[in-house]
């Protein structure tokens, strides 16, 4: 793992925040039409069935997977069976501006967790590069108006949205371990790496959904653009997100490529612009410079 960032390492770590812009994009759209958590799992479903025939022998009795089942296990319930539903699920009594502020705690979160639990040094640089990257983030949010911000106020959507950036923070974390015994194998094959997860977060989100669907009267709606909007969210945001994520994280560390996440507010705003006829002001500028300027200082030795 090398703090060095390439040019291959930038694109694969700047097109997960744009898929994941997309996902809230889409996720809006269909607001509504499916319940948050049965959506995190359809969703999954759906990456479940594209990954299948790349690495569907990962499933075998006898794969280098099963000795190593209680990590994998992990990392599904994670990344695959929390993170994502608890977003969802914040957005119901929380709004998307302070929905994604919180989020933009992301590297503050890493550096944290990686320094608490993973003894990783914290350097000046890469807390500074925190600071502008977070600065950055909130010029985007208050749409240039810093007064804006004064009346943000906290809601139970917030405070579950701080767990599940935690959560998201430890799931990256994890990937940088190396995997016991003969499962390391399956980390130079991206879809059997993420198969793995997968098909243990498909569990863990089909048992939330299971008691989401029990305990409420949310229905899904069929039609079909929820059908496409599910078959893109489990296919874009989902499987190429993923992979190129854990590529990056792997080259990088959870550190640096945190960094990157915060430009998923900034590629919402640009995104908002296109399908809702939303032009790009100054700020817009000014927030790009700020966070792409702490990537560049976190990154250098």
């Amino acid at each position: 793992m090398s703090a060095r960032l390439t040019p291959s390492t930038i694109v694969m770590l700047l097109l997960p925040p744009l898929l994941w812009a997309s996902n809230a994009v889409v996720g809006r759209m269909v607001q509504g039409m499916v319940p948050p958590v049965m959506m995190n799992f359809v969703r999954w479903l759906v990456a479940f069935m594209v990954l299948l025939p790349l690495a569907g022998w990962v499933l075998r009795r006898g794969s280098v997977l099963w000795p190593a089942w209680r990590r994998f296990a992990l990392l599904g319930l994670l990344g695959v069976g929390l993170y994502n539903a608890m977003q969802y699920l914040a957005l119901k009594s929380s709004t998307p501006i302070n929905v994604t502020l919180v989020g933009a705690s992301m590297p503050v979160w890493m550096l944290a967790i990686g320094w608490l639990f993973f003894k990783v040094r914290v350097s000046p640089r890469q807390m500074v590069g925190a600071v502008l990257s977070i600065l950055g983030v909130l010029v985007v949010l208050s749409r240039g108006e810093w007064r804006q911000l004064l009346g943000l106020r906290l809601v139970a959507g917030d405070l579950l949205m701080i767990v599940a950036t935690i959560v998201w923070s430890f799931y990256s974390w994890l990937l940088t371990l190396p995997l016991p015994g003969a499962a390391q194998k399956l980390r130079p094959d991206w879809s059997a790496f993420l198969m793995a997860q997968v098909v243990f977060g498909l569990a863990w989100s089909g048992l939330f959904a299971g008691g989401e669907w029990l305990v409420s009267d949310a229905r899904i709606h069929w039609s079909w653009p929820l059908a496409a909007a599910l078959v893109y969210v489990g296919i874009g945001p989902a499987v190429i997100a993923l992979r190129c994520w854990g590529t990056g994280v792997q080259r990088v560390g959870p550190s640096i490529a945190a960094f990157f996440s915060n430009l998923t507010p900034l590629f919402a705003a640009i995104l908002s612009s296109a399908f809702l006829g939303e032009l790009p002001h100054l700020y817009h500028a000014v927030a790009f410079l700020l966070i792409v300027g702490g990537i560049v200082l976190s990154s250098r030795r």
